[in-house]
């Protein structure tokens, strides 16, 4: 199964090379929060809050496990393994949300700040007003994770009491090759 998933990757990352990028831009009205702070998807929470820790691992182009069970309200500690040989992300949010982070994260390659396997976070700090974004590229939002291969990090997120969400690496070619996981929210008093 994950050799059918990195030959799916592989030809992704082949189509997605032949696409022109210049006329893609930031979604309008988008403040570069890429959803955080959203009723629609929770919020950003306490570690002193959090019920459990989840570990995530991210391969080429799989996540490990591929769905999560959360109580509504329930804050989790995910704790984000790279263990892949490209770039990875672990972001919460709606497919909507995903949507447009992708024209967000295509423009991020475009101009350099992204490569298939590493970041520039000099050049995330640079004025990016020609690119179409008026915001911050700095990626460092609090319901996503942008790891290198061989790096971890950590997300802390309170969910909400309902809604459709999914975690997704935003790379472009990954959500398409199927890295994307189904949030599956109970409703119900918060998991203690």
């Amino acid at each position: 199964m994950r050799s059918f998933k990195i030959t799916a990757f592989a030809a992704a990352l082949m189509a997605f090379a032949s696409i022109p990028l210049a006329p893609l831009q930031a979604a309008p009205g988008h403040s570069g929060g890429h959803g955080h702070g959203s009723a629609a998807i929770g919020e950003p929470g306490k570690a002193a809050e959090a019920s459990r820790t989840v570990t995530i691992v991210m391969g080429d182009n799989y996540y490990e496990p591929e769905r999560i069970e959360v109580s509504a309200g329930e804050t989790i500690r995910f704790i984000v393994q790279n263990k892949g040989e490209f770039l990875h992300e672990f972001n919460i949010a709606t497919p909507e949300m995903h949507a447009a982070h992708q024209k967000e994260m295509a423009v991020m390659f475009e101009h350099g700040m992204l490569t298939p396997t590493s970041i520039d976070r000099e050049m995330m700090k640079m004025d990016h007003s020609k690119t179409g974004m008026s915001h911050s590229m700095q990626h460092d939002d609090p319901n996503s994770v942008l790891l290198e291969p061989g790096q971890s990090g950590e997300l802390i997120w309170t969910f909400p009491s309902s809604g459709t969400l999914e975690f997704a690496c935003n790379i472009p070619g990954h959500y398409e090759t199927g890295m994307v996981g189904a949030v599956q929210l109970r409703t119900g008093a918060a998991r203690k």
